[in-house]
């Protein structure tokens, strides 16, 4: 029998806390989906992802990076131009996002979902 205890009701999963800490930031799943495919340039994956200016992108790539889930790599060139892909672990998250995918096409609505 579950138990429904006052002190039950109030913990929180450490570790799904963690993951929503860094994936309920806007743009941070689609930059993780578009990285999944390959390793992106920069300018490329800004292009893939309508909406995301060069600051934010900047920003969140820099998380991830911290979290040791993206690196960044320097083509010396020229031109020099910086790509991103993801790390082991990074690339351990493509099972769950891709199964957050498949319940989101079968449970969330298509307005919210954000589309048709």
């Amino acid at each position: 029998m579950a138990d429904h205890n006052e002190e039950a009701c109030r913990r929180v999963d450490v570790g799904i806390s963690r993951v929503f800490e860094l994936f309920g930031k806007r743009w941070t799943g689609p930059i993780v989906s578009v990285l999944m495919q390959r390793p992106v340039h920069f300018a490329e994956l800004r292009r893939a992802i309508p909406g995301i200016s060069e600051r934010m992108l900047s920003d969140r790539l820099t998380e991830l990076g911290a979290a040791g889930l993206v690196i960044r790599e320097v083509d010396e060139g020229p031109p020099l131009r910086v790509a991103y892909r993801l790390t082991e672990a990074g690339s351990a998250m493509e099972p769950a996002l891709k199964e957050l995918g498949r319940w989101a096409d079968t449970y969330l609505s298509p307005e919210a979902r954000g589309g048709c």
